[in-house]
């Protein structure tokens, strides 16, 4: 075969105990061009069909690769897992020079697919993925690995994700409202102080019913509609667009404009102010440490986020901090007693969330 019908690229031969394979680096095109039957293919993969599960492409998933891989600072540092047939491979252990054949068809993806589809249409600047091929890998070892990577891993904690936007140098969508969260959790006479669960585990200081990755999350669709375009934008001194107040869907980015202007504090201030609110109205309901009461749980948080963006646009506050008395006198509208919020009423879970909101927002007259 000619040349031009094969891929050439350094590689490094690894013995473990599962065998040889070979580690390598390849421009992403040859990648998702060598695997682009096995991840575009709709019907089970081998490995898949093997161990009696289906694992298709996540479009969520890959929509949110196809804008990360555009960012400023984007990488894979984990290496995409390959299974190629020995016909289509050859291995020089004197040059450390790997061949494979030029074919869409050649390679089997063990883990990575995700990636290699949110790669698919890449127009960007050289982007190298770190590659482990396995070559004639029998389909019995192929599954055992498939199975030890994606089916025994451990999620990463949403909240700790957060959490480590506050080593960033630089302002982001993330950064303000992970300060905002610790803020609310570590500040004495905050409505929610001891309230947060940081990195999303309880420490026994307080109540701690709500996550750090449920305040953050809350929060940050008020700011923005795409918190990893505004944070990749900053890093490229581009001017973030600012919300404008007579469009509809610029209303609910109400604390943007503040973001933008580096306004973080006052964003604080709307947010305390409104638990504050709500602390006073249900102080029994706020406060107790009753179970089968949501109020003070994630359940009663989300709710009322919603119902402090419906309060903060019917004052038609934006850009500035209401008083907590000013929320308190939408609050007593609410004919509600600290005893009617709980789980009977109320389910834990976004059934519950939707359902106490929508309660209150009527009896405030805001639906």
């Amino acid at each position: 075969m000619a040349d031009e019908e094969f891929i050439y690229f350094k590689c490094l031969e690894v013995q473990q105990p599962i065998g040889s394979f070979y580690l390598g680096a390849m421009p992403f095109n040859q990648v998702t061009y060598i695997s682009y039957a096995d991840v575009r293919r709709i019907e089970e993969r081998d490995v898949e069909r093997y161990i009696g599960i289906q694992r298709p492409l996540e479009n969520t998933r890959v929509k949110e690769l196809r804008g990360y891989v555009t960012n400023i600072d984007a990488s894979f540092p984990t290496s995409i897992i390959l299974a190629v047939e020995g016909k289509d491979a050859l291995f020089d252990p004197e040059s450390g020079v790997m061949r494979l054949k030029k074919d869409i068809e050649v390679a089997k993806i063990i883990d990575g697919q995700h990636r290699i589809a949110g790669l698919l249409n890449y127009a960007g600047p050289n982007f190298q993925l770190n590659v482990t091929i396995f070559v004639d890998m029998d389909i019995e070892d192929q599954a055992h690995l498939f199975a030890t990577i994606n089916l025994k891993q451990t999620k990463v904690n949403r909240s700790l994700a957060y959490d480590l936007f506050e080593f960033a140098k630089m302002r982001s969508p993330q950064k303000t409202c992970h300060t905002i969260a610790k803020v609310l959790d570590t500040k004495e006479g905050s409505p929610l102080y001891h309230r947060i669960k940081i990195l999303g585990r309880a420490t026994g200081r307080g109540l701690e019913n709500i996550t750090q990755a449920a305040v953050v999350e809350r929060l940050i669709r008020y700011i923005s509609p795409n918190p990893m375009k505004d944070r990749d934008d900053i890093r490229r001194h581009i001017p973030l667009v600012r919300a404008v107040r007579t469009q509809q869907v610029d209303k609910k980015l109400f604390f943007r404009n503040m973001f933008i202007d580096d306004h973080d504090d006052d964003i604080l201030l709307v947010v305390w102010n409104f638990f504050a609110a709500v602390a006073g109205r249900w102080p029994r309901a706020w406060n107790t440490t009753l179970p089968g009461t949501i109020l003070n749980k994630s359940t009663g948080f989300t709710a009322l986020m919603r119902l402090m963006a419906d309060i903060y646009l019917d004052i038609d506050a934006i850009g500035k901090i209401p008083p907590v008395e000013t929320y308190r006198r939408y609050l007593d509208l609410s004919q509600a007693d600290d005893d009617f919020f709980v789980k009977e009423n109320f389910l834990p879970g976004t059934s519950g969330e939707a359902g106490l909101y929508k309660f209150l927002a009527s009896q405030l007259g805001l639906q």
